[in-house]
């Protein structure tokens, strides 16, 4: 069998956008806690402070790559064997596990070391892999809420490899199906029965998304050539781009009951514009692999090191600039630093054994197939 690694130029650059953005975000939403005003990028409806929209929309572009990367590489190992779901799923554990329960425990030492008042009725939800639930609650643990996309995505694939087993042309049908479905409904619960957990939980779990990339990844896998034609050509790219711009620096609003969903779109067609080189930004680097590698420790490390900073950095140097600079500096290096160091001596250990036991396909931009 030919185990020569799958390549797909770019994807590390998207995560690292992506990954960095939510760092940025999160650090903005607590700079409270280093004594500085937190309302800097505006301030929402409800009083608190606005974030980094990039943020928010690069949780829907990790689960569009996911979804994506995933299911191409599904489909090559059905090429050569029907598809292993107990592979599937050792890959999935030796991937997401360690650092996520790693993490975890870090945290519930944090807890009792720094005397925090902690609900702990949810945790259970934490070890099973349901912590979209008591986000979707509000009842999220401290230092552990961003886990809930980490959850969307393992319990999207309880049920992904088992679908692609079934023929291609069939499988397009479903997704279909699937994808007007929840979209349809979370319509319906947005303009008729309104401000209900059931359109909150559509918009969370974001199902669809993911499907989108999924139904987008089997199009490139067979070289569909209308979608292939639209997708590369200048003038979307160039739209795609200009929507991410805009993205950036908090100015893009289409519809916000379908704002992820047309930022989903917008990551396929980023995708395809890296993987082709056919995009108008080239985000293939060697900082932007660096970054995208170690995209999952960025992403699930982070918080805990905006708390720590916070009990150990003194920002007050007269320059109220320089003092937020100091602050995102800071943080940003340290969980880039710690993230590298949690990759390469813990991390590694465990993906050294998925690639060795249980890979079928090998992806070189495979590292990471989550997040924000």
């Amino acid at each position: 069998m030919n185990n020569k690694p799958v390549y797909l130029k770019g994807l590390n650059g998207i995560r690292a956008i992506a990954a960095i953005a939510v760092v940025f975000s999160h650090s903005t939403l607590r700079l409270d806690l280093f004594g500085l005003n937190a309302h800097i990028l505006g301030t929402q409806i409800n009083g608190e402070p606005r974030s980094f929209d990039l943020a928010g929309y690069g949780v829907s572009m990790f689960f569009t790559l996911s979804g994506f990367l995933i299911t191409y590489l599904l489909l090559l190992e059905k090429e050569k064997r029907p598809i292993s779901i107990r592979k599937f799923y050792y890959r999935r554990i030796l991937r997401i596990w360690p650092l996520y329960y790693a993490y975890m425990l870090i945290c519930f030492l944090c807890y009792f070391f720094f005397n925090i008042n902690t609900n702990y009725s949810s945790t259970y939800y934490y070890l099973f892999y349901a912590a979209n639930i008591p986000f979707i609650l509000g009842k999220e643990l401290f230092l552990l809420g961003h886990f809930w996309s980490l959850a969307v995505e393992e319990q999207f694939y309880l049920f992904w490899p088992w679908l692609n087993r079934l023929n291609v042309k069939l499988l397009k049908k479903i997704i279909l199906v699937l994808i007007f479905l929840l979209v349809g409904l979370k319509l319906i619960f947005h303009f008729i029965f309104q401000s209900t957990l059931v359109e909150v939980a559509i918009h969370v779990t974001r199902f669809h998304c993911m499907l989108i990339g999924c139904y987008a990844s089997i199009l490139y896998y067979e070289k569909n050539r209308i979608f292939l034609k639209i997708a590369t050509h200048k003038a979307i790219q160039l739209l795609a781009w200009v929507a991410i711009s805009l993205v950036a620096v908090n100015m893009f609003h289409i519809a916000s009951i379908i704002d992820n969903e047309i930022i989903t779109f917008i990551t396929v067609i980023i995708i395809l514009g890296q993987i082709t080189s056919k995009g108008l930004i080239n985000l293939e680097n060697k900082l932007f692999n660096f970054l995208g590698k170690i995209s999952y420790g960025i992403y699930v490390i982070h918080p805990i090191i905006i708390f720590l900073c916070s009990k150990i950095l003194i920002v007050k140097t007269g320059f109220v600039a320089f003092d937020y600079i100091v602050v995102y500096s800071v943080i940003i290096g340290l969980t880039i630093l710690f993230s590298y160091l949690s990759f390469t001596y813990f991390e590694t250990f465990f993906l050294q054994i998925k690639k060795k036991k249980y890979t079928v396909i090998y992806s070189t931009s495979d590292v990471h197939e989550t997040k924000s």
